[in-house]
């Protein structure tokens, strides 16, 4: 009678095993990418260093992201390479530049990177190289514009 209560056992470990990592995945369609990630486990260790990481940010007049509503407004083709460029940004800039004594908040960037990192490889290539150094010269007045109106 004692191993009949083994498999329910069992059973019961390995559904929690399976069940606890994706209880927080969300499914996110970005035009034509799906994927899959765990926002709430990056927003959690985020949360864990923000106080820490924003108290040290000295340039409080300049913004490099504004809110949400500007990232919504991205059309639906666009954001998934939109996301991947960002996703990049971070990856190459923001988390090999960053640098503090803290243990424990490394530990918490390197978890953050690497998740971003997982979720960039999920992402299909937005453009060919080709085709994307012929959009960005294509558009460049924008960027001429927009560097001209600046005062």
């Amino acid at each position: 009678m004692k191993a009949s209560g083994l498999p329910i056992c069992l059973l019961s470990a390995a559904f929690y095993l399976f069940w606890t990592p994706s209880a927080g995945l969300k499914t996110l369609h970005l035009g034509s990418c799906v994927i899959t990630t765990n926002l709430q486990e990056m927003r959690n260790g985020f949360s864990e260093i923000r106080d820490s990481v924003q108290a040290k940010d000295e340039i409080i007049d300049t913004r490099i992201l504004r809110k949400t509503e500007s990232l919504q407004d991205t059309k639906p083709t666009d954001q998934c390479c939109l996301l991947r460029h960002v996703l990049r940004l971070y990856l190459d800039r923001v988390f090999k530049n960053f640098k503090t004594p803290d243990h424990r908040i490394l530990r918490k960037t390197s978890s953050l990177a690497n998740s971003f990192l997982t979720v960039k490889k999920e992402l299909r290539l937005c453009l060919t190289p080709q085709a994307a150094a012929v959009k960005a010269l294509g558009e460049l007045d924008i960027l001429l514009q927009w560097m001209e109106e600046m005062k």
